[in-house]
C-alpha cells in the first residue's frame, strides 16, 4: 500500500504524542550513539539499516546504531518528541504530520517510486478498468488518504469514484482472498510477493497511471531540532546508511541472510525476504533506473505534496483543512547524502 502500503494506512491514523525525554536530542560532542525506529514490523525495506549495522559501517563511520522496533507510536512521532533520533515513515505521514505541526524532515528516500497498487482477484473479470469499482466494496485500513486515492483512480478512468468501505487493517487482505471484499491496496513488494509465493492470482491497477502523483513511498526523516544540533552526525549516518542500501542491491543473497540472521523470531519466511529483495531491486526501487539511490527527487515532493493539499488530506495544528499551498521544499533536505 503506500505507504498507501498498509503501513502507511494504518500509521496515518495513529494520534497522540509522547512526552518529550529531556537530554534526548544528543550532540556529536557527546556521543556517537544514534537512534532509529522502525515504522512496521522488521521487512525488507528497512534492510540498509541491518547491513550498515552488522557489515560494520556504521562502526567504521564511529557511530553506535540502535534500531528501534515497530511499536503503537508511529516513528513519525517519536523522532518529532526526539525520542528517536531517525525514523523510517512514509511520505503521506511525513507530509501530514509536519503540515499538523511536527518537528519532522525527510533526509533519505528509501525507496525511489511507488511500491502500492490496488489489488483484486485475477478471476473477476467484469474488473476491466478502475472505472468498474463504482459500487464495489474495498478492505481498508482507516485512512482519509485511501478514499481519495481510490476516488482519483476511479473518476481518472471515467467512473464516479463511489464505493463502499469496510475497515479491516491487515484482515483485508484474507477478505480479498475469500471474496469478502472486492478490492484493497497493497505493497507489490511485500504483501504483493507473499500472494506470488502463494500462489494466489492477482490483478492490479498502478496509481500514477491514473492521475496520482507518484511517491517515493518509504524515506527517512529527523528533526530539524536535531539536525541543526548534529550536522555531520546526521551526514555519517545517512551516508553509512546508504552504504548499506547499495550493498544490499549488489549483495542481495548476503544482504537478505544477513537480514533474517538479524530478525530470526520475526523473519520465519526466507523466501519471502529473497523474493521481496529481489522484487525490490529488479523493479528499480532501491536503486532507480538512473542509478540513484537515497536522493528524493524535488519534483516528485513537490507533486505528492500539491495533491494532498488539492484532496483536503493535509490539516493543521487544530485539524482545519490548510488553505494556503505549504512550501514543500521545507519538508525534505538531500544535504545529508552530499
Amino acid at each position: 500500500m503506500t505507504d498507501l502500503t498498509r503501513r502507511q494506512a494504518l500509521l496515518f491514523t495513529l494520534a497522540g504524542s509522547v512526552p518529550l525525554i529531556a537530554g534526548s536530542n544528543r550532540s556529536f560532542a557527546a556521543t556517537r550513539k544514534v537512534t532509529v525506529a522502525l515504522d512496521w514490523t522488521v521487512n525488507t525495506n528497512h534492510i540498509g539499516l541491518f547491513v550498515a549495522r552488522d557489515k560494520g559501517f556504521y562502526r567504521e563511520a564511529r557511530l553506535e546504531v540502535d534500531i528501534v522496533p515497530y511499536s503503537d507510536t508511529g516513528a513519525g512521532t517519536l523522532v518529532a518528541n526526539r525520542v528517536a533520533d531517525f525514523g523510517i515513515n512514509g511520505t503521506i505521514s511525513l507530509f501530514t504530520q509536519k503540515t499538523a505541526g511536527a518537528d519532522l524532515k525527510a533526509v533519505y528516500a528509501v525507496v525511489q517510486s511507488e511500491t502500492g497498487r490496488l489489488v483484486f482477484n485475477a478471476a473477476r473479470s467484469e474488473i476491466k478498468s478502475p472505472k468498474d469499482l463504482d459500487g464495489l466494496t474495498y478492505g481498508g485500513f482507516g485512512s482519509a488518504w485511501e478514499n481519495a486515492l481510490i476516488s482519483t483512480i476511479i473518476r481518472h478512468d471515467g467512473g464516479k469514484g463511489d464505493f463502499e468501505t469496510v475497515t479491516l487493517g491487515t484482515s483485508a487482505y484474507e477478505a480479498l482472498a475469500n471474496g469478502s471484499v472486492d478490492f484493497t491496496l497493497e505493497v507489490s513488494t511485500w504483501e504483493g510477493v507473499e500472494a506470488e509465493l502463494k500462489g494466489v492470482k492477482q490483478r492490479s491497477f498502478v496509481y500514477a497511471d491514473y492521475g496520482v502523483p507518484d511517491e517515493h513511498t518509504t524515506l527517512i526523516s529527523s528533526s530539524e531540532a536535531y539536525l541543526q544540533a548534529n550536522p555531520e552526525l546526521a551526514s555519517s549516518f545517512i551516508q553509512a546508511t546508504r552504504r548499506g542500501y547499495q550493498f544490499a542491491v549488489d549483495h542481495p543473497e548476503e544482504a537478505a541472510t544477513l537480514l533474517i540472521g538479524a530478525n530470526k523470531d520475526a523473519l520465519t519466511n526466507p523466501a519471502l525476504i529473497h523474493a521481496s529483495l529481489k522484487a525490490l531491486i529488479e523493479g528499480h526501487y532501491l536503486r532507480g533506473q538512473d542509478g540513484t539511490i537515497g536522493i528524493m527527487d524535488p519534483s516528485k515532493m513537490d507533486a505528492i505534496g500539491s495533491y494532498l493539499f488539492a484532496t483536503g488530506i493535509l490539516h493543521d495544528a487544530d485539524g482545519k483543512i490548510v488553505a494556503q499551498h505549504p512550501d514543500f521544499a521545507g519538508y525534505f533536505s538531500n544535504e545529508y547524502l552530499r
